[in-house]
């Protein structure tokens, strides 16, 4: 069968060469196979074809006949302008798919016609609004795109500049803490030879940062007894009692005075 068809396939040509086994001569098998039912079913359809057309040329001598039978009329008795009214007709019979020519099948079929042309300028109509909302949103979403893009570039600028600030913070919080530490470090040797020569170690730093913060709060505590000094000084009580409480105002006075004198000294020294 394999051979017969591909001899049948190339006529006088020469068979080309091919491997024979089992898998070349089942692929060939096949393809005959698909190939004789495709023959078959062209030649099917031209024999409908062939039968459709004996069937129109017989209807059509049989219409021709009866024309001429009824009003002894014949197409080859017509004018040019009448041929081309007759061709005219039969494009449109043709056109329209009526099964004849007359009037009763022409109304129906261009009323059918007339509705799908209303039916297709109807959808036009959508896909015209369809597309004009979608034309407005491709709009919006690109003027939306076009913020975003502007928004991102304004956020990565931002992102940048406070970038190099974080940056520059870091790297004078480095340059501080080395700083400190190398103040640190020579605080603590200027104290040890301090030491090792015999300085007081209440005048040391932290000592003295200690009185400091003493003399700021001694300073603190004067000011409400200042503030009862002059309250007295305003008053008008007998002169004994009142010379009493300012001699006593005046000696807690002087101790505090005193005490904040000798504090600022040892500062100084």
């Amino acid at each position: 069968m394999v051979a017969a068809w591909l001899k049948k396939i190339f006529g006088d040509h020469a068979i080309p060469q091919y491997e024979v086994n089992p898998r070349t001569t089942e692929i060939l098998h096949h393809l005959a196979e698909r190939n004789r039912v495709r023959d078959r079913d062209v030649y099917l359809v031209i024999e409908d074809l062939k039968q459709k057309a004996s069937e129109y040329e017989s209807e059509a001598k049989h219409l021709q006949d009866l024309l001429m039978e009824s009003v002894n009329f014949s197409p080859a008795n017509l004018s040019g302008t009448g041929s081309r009214y007759l061709n005219a007709l039969v494009d449109s019979a043709v056109a329209l798919e009526t099964k004849d020519t007359s009037l009763a099948s022409f109304i129906p079929a261009v009323n059918d016609l007339t509705s799908d042309l209303f039916r297709t300028k109807s959808k036009n109509e959508e896909i015209k609004l369809e597309l004009a909302k979608l034309e407005k949103n491709l709009t919006a979403t690109l003027v939306l795109e076009k913020c975003l893009r502007e928004d991102l570039k304004k956020a990565e600028l931002h992102l940048s500049t406070e970038r190099a600030k974080v940056d520059n913070r870091l790297q004078n919080m480095n340059f501080l803490k080395a700083k400190s530490e190398e103040f640190r470090c020579g605080i603590r040797a200027a104290e040890e030879q301090l030491s090792a020569r015999g300085l007081d170690a209440s005048l040391s730093h932290q000592s003295l940062v200690a009185l400091s913060e003493k003399l700021a709060e001694l300073k603190q505590q004067t000011i409400p007894l200042k503030k009862k000094l002059e309250s007295y000084l305003d008053l008008m009580p007998n002169p004994s009692l009142a010379q009493v409480k300012i001699e006593e105002a005046k000696r807690e006075l002087d101790i505090i005075e005193a005490e904040l004198t000798k504090k600022v000294d040892m500062m100084e020294l």
